[in-house]
């Protein structure tokens, strides 16, 4: 009941309280090869109150419900959208690469990379943005409350920083973080991308932008750098910034296309098409053939399983069956509906590794039959 009556007078009175607006940064190594000296190896974590994230869910709700009502969602953004996921993006990148090749074509997909993309949202544009999608009255200040004043430390080992002000960015580790974000960077896919010809779809702020064109075409150099450079003007006006060096491109030939220097330059930097590239967790490789995912998936399951064989005396059944669904069967699983219409040679692999992760717990023999890669917003309620 308290709670309750805590989350409706902020809802109603337009406050974020400020003690719910102090986040614990929790340095974490990256990868456990990496050099732990180096601060860069490092990904912040941001560790958030509970009430703060419980008061953050009602007013994501509402403001979803009326972004959905209203149209104002951009369509190709899969990122915290019922029925959308990972998966979802993935799929609808893969079969537009797949219809272009379908019909001759040759296609470009590039992987833009942000450098520290949610740290550096400027509060102001991000407001004026919402003031334009019609969101006012107590919705705006609730908003604009929960921007301002926010404070973190920094923890490490025992030791506790003072703390420090944020004047920028949406909390990392938030509720309404991504989605404020998705809504930051709406004209730069609708005005900056769309008028050169590319499509494009989103996951938060990790973009693909994916262009099919013939092989005559002479000007696919041109239109990227165009593109590109576009875009970095317009991240430089909202206070973000294209990492161009960590920009991945890969050029897909369509049929007896021949190989083309897509070599991308773009003041001092250079963007060089690659054979493989990571996206949302899945490598992809230029002829959507996802041999390099199977082989790193079931290289990594392999892996695991040998592990836990070694340790499979000292455990309890229950405790096998835990680790082998969490560690190998989530991974298999992960964005597998990728793999439908593959020939069974190339996933044999994978097959081979579900079969005995079935003999290692008997969790599956109960379990069914795992599948075959086959009006203006015033207030809040």
């Amino acid at each position: 009941m308290f709670l309750t009556h805590f989350i409706n007078t902020s809802l109603t009175s337009g406050h974020f309280p400020n003690s719910l607006k102090e986040a614990r940064v929790n340095p974490l190594l990256k990868k456990p090869t990496l050099n732990p000296s180096d601060v860069i190896n490092y990904r912040p974590v941001s560790l958030l109150p509970f009430l703060s994230k419980t008061r953050e869910r009602a007013v994501f709700k509402q403001l979803s419900c009326y972004l959905h009502q209203n149209n104002l969602l951009d369509p190709h953004q899969s990122s915290f959208k019922a029925g959308h996921s990972t998966e979802t993006a993935l799929l609808a990148v893969t079969e537009e690469l797949h219809t272009a090749k379908a019909a001759s074509l040759s296609s470009v997909i590039i992987l833009l990379d942000l450098s520290a993309a949610f740290d550096t949202v400027n509060h102001q544009i991000l407001l004026h943005t919402l003031q334009e999608l019609g969101v006012s009255g107590s919705a705006l200040s609730l908003l604009t409350s929960y921007l301002k004043d926010r404070t973190y430390r920094v923890t490490w080992r025992g030791s506790e920083s003072d703390p420090c002000q944020l004047t920028t960015g949406v909390p990392q580790g938030s509720v309404l973080g991504p989605l404020l974000f998705s809504l930051y960077t709406n004209s730069l896919r609708s005005v900056w991308i769309s008028p050169h010809g590319f499509s494009y779809h989103c996951y938060a702020d990790d973009t693909q932008l994916i262009l099919p064109f013939p092989c005559s075409e002479t000007q696919v150099v041109a239109r990227i750098s165009a593109c590109l450079a576009d875009i970095s003007q317009w991240m430089s006006a909202h206070h973000l910034k294209l990492n161009l060096d960590k920009t991945e491109l890969l050029f897909l030939p369509g049929k007896d296309c021949p190989t083309l220097d897509l070599t991308i330059n773009i003041g001092t930097s250079v963007v060089s098409p690659s054979q493989t590239a990571r996206n949302l967790g899945v490598t992809l490789d230029n002829n959507v053939s996802f041999t390099a995912n199977i082989a790193a998936t079931t290289r990594c399951c392999r892996y695991t399983l040998y592990n836990i064989r070694s340790i499979r005396p000292q455990l309890t059944q229950k405790t096998t069956q835990v680790l082998v669904q969490a560690l190998v069967i989530s991974r298999l699983d992960y964005c597998n509906s990728l793999l439908a219409g593959l020939p069974a040679c190339a996933i044999r692999s994978m097959q081979l590794i579900q079969n005995v992760s079935r003999c290692r717990s008997s969790t599956f023999l109960n379990s069914p039959t795992p599948r075959r890669y086959s009006a203006p917003f015033t207030g809040f309620r």
